[in-house]
């Protein structure tokens, strides 16, 4: 008899949960509150609280060969970096190609989860629902994946509680800072969750505090709009574009095995190097108080040139609200501001889970691998999308969930309590060297490092070395090129047929959608189109030779009237070698 596992959510971590149980042998039911599946990827004209919410023109960070699920490329005509709804439909075409939506219940939310009285041998969990008709349901699962990604919204600042009432707001809230004198300012205070364009602060002057993606992003567009726009940093961020060099995709270039393995100080070296090669971070006031490329990387094509035409306006953290003027840390104040942004995160908060799960240091999740709370006697819950990196996070969510189905499963066995405890805190010391803020050190992994853990542990870890030996032409490609989600589908369980071509043609389907108008390339048939390059290269030797003999000329000139205007001054008679 195969297990019940529920399934929380149907975004784009609950769409390949659904699978990856399905693939496991376990029956998945998915509990998705909406009418639709997408999650955080579904554009919403006015944002609903308890929900998440992405503005109008946003674009992925990453490109579609990266962040594709392992065994379901992207359609080669899709652009290199999608809009949302570009992206939604991909999830469409996912879900229909592996018959997932019959598997989801909608209009239905996850009350409350809770174990079962016999948990310790069971290992079950009752979950209660809640349909849009009010309609109350309990059921009795074998396993929980919590696929919820922390993308709604809440003010957990205490000195906001009691000013303002949407505190009941659940599920990830965002972090809403507020400073000295905010209750006195006339103009507008919102949180990015809440902002969809930049019409309504056209003419106006705002202030954007925050740095993240989110904050570049919203800086930028508002900058097109507004009669001026001022970006906050505490900490300022290095900016990398998503184009890399000959205009191919910059995490295809850097996100490789041979990258990954080269010592970190290296890699800081040459990402400053390259970096303010584009633009003087520090010149155009955003590099960080540490120079560490570990501490924050922002994905913007247009903040530097934003700031080069004078539309956005660096400033240090801000400090305090004076009626309608802000001051910032360097103690400069700009007057009459309309709207202040506050692009400050989220914060993590699944208020149906027990609060006996909430045990580490900040109050956060503390759990394994960023998958299973070690303080469970049996290991039938799992938190998919848990986790922060500089990789894209699709594939990522994929590889735990593979994992998670396998130890529901039986097929795989979790370490001892004490055992995965320790590993918890050694990784959080380890972090908190390079993170200095303790949320970000409990979320944080180094992204192929993380994916070959579990990969390991599945049985489906490229075996690097065989690649070499047997297919040299495969091997290189995994090894020194891009780390695309396929390597993952070569070998163990869940092998993909598919995933060696996927592999060898990746750099094709990055050229499809450039394939709009094509440029002739020249005729092989006429001789002069290939030797044009060496007809290049000869002439400019023979310019440069005319030159350097003219030059020898003119010194010889130049020596003799010397000789002859102060012979005794030389000394000798001079004689050139031409």
């Amino acid at each position: 008899m195969s297990r019940r596992v529920c399934v929380i959510g149907a975004g784009a971590s609950g769409l390949t949960t659904i699978k990856g149980c399905l693939e496991e042998g376990l029956e998945p039911t998915c509990f998705e509150s909406s009418d639709d599946i997408g999650g955080l990827w579904r554009f919403k004209e006015t944002p609903e609280p308890g929900r998440a919410s992405i503005y109008r023109s946003l674009v992925v960070n990453t490109s579609k060969e990266m962040m594709c699920f392992s065994d379901f490329p992207m359609p080669p005509e899709y652009p290199n970096y999608m809009t949302h709804s570009q992206l939604l439909q991909y999830f469409r075409l996912y879900a229909q190609h592996f018959d997932l939506l019959r598997h989801i219940i909608f209009r239905t939310s996850v009350q409350s989860v809770r174990q079962q009285p016999d948990f310790s041998h069971s290992g079950q969990w009752e979950v209660v629902t809640k349909h849009r008709d009010g309609r109350e349901d309990t059921h009795i699962f074998d396993g929980v994946l919590v696929c919820k990604q922390r993308v709604c919204r809440t003010i957990t600042n205490k000195s906001a509680r009691a000013i303002y009432p949407w505190l009941h707001y659940l599920f990830n809230p965002p972090t809403f800072v507020f400073h000295t004198g905010h209750e006195s300012f006339p103009g507008r205070c919102l949180h990015s969750w809440e902002y969809k364009d930049a019409e309504a602060f056209r003419g106006k002057r705002v202030v954007v505090i925050g740095i993240g993606n989110s904050g570049g992003d919203i800086a930028v567009e508002i900058s097109r709009a507004a009669e001026k726009t001022f970006l906050s940093t505490r900490e300022g961020s290095w900016v990398a574009a998503r184009m890399s060099s000959n205009g191919l995709p910059l995490d295809m270039k850097v996100l490789t095995r041979f990258v990954a393995v080269l010592p970190r100080w290296l890699l800081n070296w040459l990402a400053h190097r390259t970096l303010n090669k584009r633009f003087d971070h520090r010149l155009y006031g955003l590099q960080p108080s540490d120079r560490s490329m570990d501490q924050r990387l922002l994905i913007n094509d247009d903040l530097p040139g934003r700031i080069l035409q004078g539309g956005i306006v660096m400033k240090p953290n801000l400090t305090e609200f004076k009626g309608s003027g802000l001051q910032f840390q360097d103690g400069t104040i700009e007057e009459d501001i309309d709207a202040v942004i506050f692009c400050t995160g989220y914060r993590s908060n699944f208020p149906f889970l027990p609060q006996s799960l909430w045990s580490g240091p900040e109050g956060e999740l503390t759990l394994y691998r960023r998958v299973f709370p070690p303080s469970l006697e049996c290991p039938t819950l799992a938190v998919i999308g848990m986790f922060q990196s500089k990789g894209p996070i699709f594939p990522g969510m994929e590889m735990q969930v593979r994992w998670a189905a396998r130890v529901m499963a039986g097929l795989n066995q979790l370490p001892p309590p004490e055992k995965m405890l320790s590993i918890i805190e050694m990784e959080r010391k380890r972090n908190m060297k390079r993170y200095q803020c303790p949320i970000q050190a409990a979320l944080k992994v180094d992204w192929i490092p993380y994916l070959d853990s579990m990969a390991k542990e599945i049985g489906v870890r490229p075996n690097l070395a065989w690649l070499l030996l047997t297919e040299p032409g495969l091997g290189l490609r995994v090894l020194f090129g891009p780390c695309t989600p396929y390597q993952y589908r070569l070998r163990g369980p869940g092998q993909w047929d598919g995933a060696r071509q996927a592999i060898l043609t990746q750099w094709e389907r990055v050229a499809q959608p450039f394939k709009t108008r094509l440029v002739p390339e020249p005729d092989p048939d006429r001789p002069w189109a290939l030797l044009s390059p060496w007809l290049i290269t000869l002439g400019g030797a023979a310019v440069l030779l005319v030159v350097v003999l003219s030059q020898c000329q003119l010194n010889c000139s130049l020596h003799d009237t010397l000789q002859q205007g102060f012979p005794t001054f030389l000394g000798m008679k001079a004689t050139c070698k031409k």
